[in-house]
């Protein structure tokens, strides 16, 4: 006997079906716990459901009250007086249900007028309204305080043959034209409110209840039909003054066990769920792979997020912060840490450019169209200095092609602001030297120029000398007044020359203004007039007769003309042409041009221009010469610097115009440009 069972215990089948018994066991409490988790895992979601269904009837209540609110607020704006207001008052109890009595109360909180549901009889037939004063004078007092309406705890009210409901009171201030105007007293029935407010859908083979804080029903609308276990969820409904608690019940749907497991399903679900770690097995190794290939495009991508210069900053259609690059907190100031999850106003928006940047921000979140070259803006950095920066956004597009934020690429232009303010010094300084060049230029024909009053002065005084030492008796009064007439003349000669210089060097403000082109020529003709005599020029001035006004900056503008006038003059030398042929001749002009689409020079189209022109009749300029002639520093003269038509172009396109040439007719050359006419 015992060798038999002995046998048995090392027989190969016998360990095969222990081994099966074994994982059949284990599959069939795999089964069973699989089972119960379905089951708490149903019953979880049930909850759930029933819980959001309740909340969404406390929101549909609440909006509900809050609509009743709106409406009862036009109430006494329709029927101002007590005798109108009771029509418009009875046919809205007519249209809610929920209402059983509606009151208009005086400033004193006395009774003015009142309106009683049409679908309870004699409600407060068996017990005196005064009863409830208490609760209607408990609201009113906290919706003066509130100044908005307010509501009492409920309470019940008892009713004939043993009848009664909960109700509760809603009282709101009235105001007409600014002024108190009393009381509106709206009085709902709980029951009321739970048949009239939830959809009818809602409450198929379900239950609602209102319940107090401890758990006491105050009014209950349906019941859950049959002996069924139920499921129950609450939801809190917050009013000013008073809270309800809204109960729903619901059958459970989740039934019994499952059927009997066969056999053949145990063994199915054996040999899948084999297959299912196989599968595992294999989806473990493939996901390893994926995972080592997005750390590695992540590093990647690190890297080049912290080796560039150029903040980064994503966010979301919120315009919540959801990612920044080191170069931005470097930027700010602020640590990312500190930057994520913050939204609007930023952190680095200065305090009193928070409005303007909060208006910019709600446009572009709107969905409004983004600029390409993007815009420039002004940031604050933690320190508080502020700091100039170029923002460039685009929308953030996810794998399903839905757009879930912004990029913004932030340039700080704090570098090149101040190269740009280099660059604008040294033009400035390059504008300054050429006026000090020009006026050392002149300086040889002005001592010539000044030597001719002068010498006039001397002599003018020497002859009122000789006047005064005449005998007293003899003392010519007429020819002693003329003598020292021309000397003032002479004088003011000499002040006038000397002023126009000093005028032109002189560095002002580079403030534009409107002046007339006659204006500009007269500041600098004479200095003109003295190198035309000189060289033997004749100069002629032609303003067009009505020429309006520039708008221009005066001084560098006269500086324009005056460069060009000179470089016409140098350009006749002595004898060349000679004074007999009639030809030395320069020529400014000055007329009113409007152009046309692209012939005009700059700005805007159809836009008015005023044209000078500067003509000499010179020798005219080389091909050679024409290629550099704006070019800095290029000059065809030992003792030019070569910068003064460089300038002259400069100054001219500052203004929105053009500097131009071409040859002159018979020969020479024409200088011309244009400015905007001063509106």
């Amino acid at each position: 006997m015992s060798e038999g069972r002995a046998s048995d215990r090392n027989d190969p089948g016998s360990r095969r079906w222990v081994l099966w018994a074994t994982l059949v066991l284990l599959v069939v409490a795999l089964l069973v716990v699989l089972v119960f988790l379905a089951r708490e895992y149903e019953e979880a979601r049930e909850q759930q459901a029933l819980e959001q269904e309740a909340a969404a009837m406390v929101s549909d209540m609440r909006n509900a009250l809050l609509r009743n609110v709106q409406t009862l607020q036009s109430l006494n704006s329709v029927a101002p007086t007590a005798d109108s207001w009771g029509a418009p008052a009875a046919e809205m109890l007519a249209q809610h249900r929920e209402l059983v009595r509606l009151e208009w109360r005086d400033n004193a909180q006395r009774l003015v007028s009142h309106r009683d549901t049409p679908f309870l009889i004699d409600v407060f037939g068996y017990l005196d309204r005064t009863r409830a004063v208490a609760d209607v004078k408990l609201a009113c007092d906290n919706a003066q305080r509130q100044s908005g309406p307010a509501y009492s705890a409920s309470y019940f009210w008892p009713m004939r043959d043993g009848l009664g409901m909960e109700l509760m009171e809603m009282c709101m201030p009235v105001v007409r034209s600014g002024v108190p105007n009393g009381f509106l007293v709206a009085t709902y029935s709980l029951p009321g409110m739970l048949a009239e407010f939830p959809k009818a859908d809602e409450l198929r083979n379900r239950g609602l209840s209102f319940n107090d804080a401890d758990g006491t029903r105050l009014a209950l609308h349906r019941m859950v039909p049959g002996t069924r276990r139920t499921q129950s969820a609450n939801a809190v409904l917050e009013l000013p003054g008073h809270t309800l608690i809204l109960q729903l019940q619901s059958p459970r749907l989740v039934g019994g066990l499952f059927p009997n497991v066969l056999t053949a399903v145990v063994s199915a679900l054996s040999l899948a769920l084999l297959a299912v770690l196989a599968l595992l097995a294999r989806d473990t190794r493939l996901r390893q792979r994926a995972e080592l290939g997005v750390a590695d495009a992540l590093a990647f991508r690190k890297a080049m997020e912290n080796s560039l210069v150029t903040g980064l900053r994503a966010r979301d259609m919120t315009g919540r912060i959801t990612y920044v690059n080191p170069a931005f907190c470097e930027m700010v100031g602020l640590g990312a840490e500190q930057l994520i999850g913050t939204g609007l106003p930023a952190p680095w928006w200065p305090p009193e450019l928070v409005d303007e940047y909060q208006q910019r921000q709600l446009v572009r979140l709107a969905g409004q169209t983004l600029p390409r070259e993007g815009y420039e803006s002004v940031f604050q950095r933690s320190d508080g200095t502020r700091f100039p920066v170029l923002i460039i956004e685009a929308p953030l597009i996810d794998a399903m092609g839905h757009q879930t934020g912004f990029m913004s690429a932030i340039l700080d232009l704090t570098e090149q602001r101040r190269v740009e303010e280099l660059n604008r010094t040294s033009q400035e300084r390059l504008q300054a030297t050429a006026r000090l060049a020009t006026v050392g230029e002149m300086a040889s024909l002005l001592s010539h120029e000044l030597n001719q009053p002068l010498a006039a002065i001397a002599s003018y005084a020497s002859g009122a000398m000789n006047l005064l030492e005449q005998p007293s008796g003899t003392l010519p009064q007429a020819d002693l007044s003329q003598a020292m007439k021309r000397i003032s003349e002479q004088a003011e000669r000499a002040g006038r020359v000397i002023k126009s210089v000093a005028d032109f060097v002189r560095r002002r403000e580079q403030v534009r203004e409107s002046v007339s082109p006659q204006a500009l020529i007269d500041a600098i003709q004479p200095l003109l007039v003295l190198q035309a005599k000189k060289q033997g020029i004749q100069l002629q001035i032609a303003v067009a007769p009505g020429c309006p006004a520039v708008h221009c900056d005066r001084t560098m503008v006269e500086q324009v003309l005056l460069n060009l006038a000179r470089n016409g003059m140098q350009a006749m030398p002595q004898g060349d042409p000679a004074l007999a042929q009639g030809l030395r001749m320069l020529r400014i002009a000055v007329q009113q041009t409007r152009f046309h689409s692209g012939l005009r020079p700059g700005g805007d189209q159809h836009k008015e221009w005023i044209t000078f022109e500067v003509s000499d009749r010179g020798l005219g300029l080389s091909s050679e010469v024409q290629e550099k002639l704006f070019t800095p520093f290029f000059t065809t003269r030992a003792e030019g610097m070569g910068l003064g038509l460089s300038l002259c172009r400069t100054v001219i396109e500052q203004h929105g115009g053009a500097l131009t040439h071409e040859p002159n007719q018979p020969r020479g050359t024409v200088f011309r440009f244009t400015l905007p006419r001063a509106a």
